[in-house]
């Protein structure tokens, strides 16, 4: 399961341990194409990240920190460090290969 979350969320839950985060927003079309293959993979992954989506209107903040320029963007994390960036509505096996190379 993807969980919508904002900033102090991801500050005080998701520092630790390793998170797929989905950058966003409401008015991208490719973000919308993308949540549901995001949503696939978090079922097919679980137990092996956590899976959340920020929404970059709301939380700009914690886009700068990542250095979000476009969107969608997928950011693997480990223990609150950037490992990896993908940028783009990429096909499910090729996203899913992404994120288990990089949690």
């Amino acid at each position: 399961m993807v969980k919508k979350i904002n900033t102090s969320e991801y500050n005080e839950n998701y520092t630790s341990g390793s998170t797929v985060i989905d950058f966003n927003a409401t008015w991208c079309g490719p973000c919308k194409m993308l949540a549901p293959v995001l949503e696939e993979i978090s079922d097919e992954l679980e137990g092996k990240a956590n899976f959340v989506a920020i929404d970059t209107d709301e939380n700009p903040d914690l886009a700068k920190e990542f250095g979000i320029m476009s969107i969608p963007a997928v950011v693997v994390v480990k223990d609150g460090v950037k490992v990896d960036m993908n940028v783009g509505f990429v096909p499910k096996d090729v996203l899913k290969d992404f994120i288990e190379s990089n949690i």
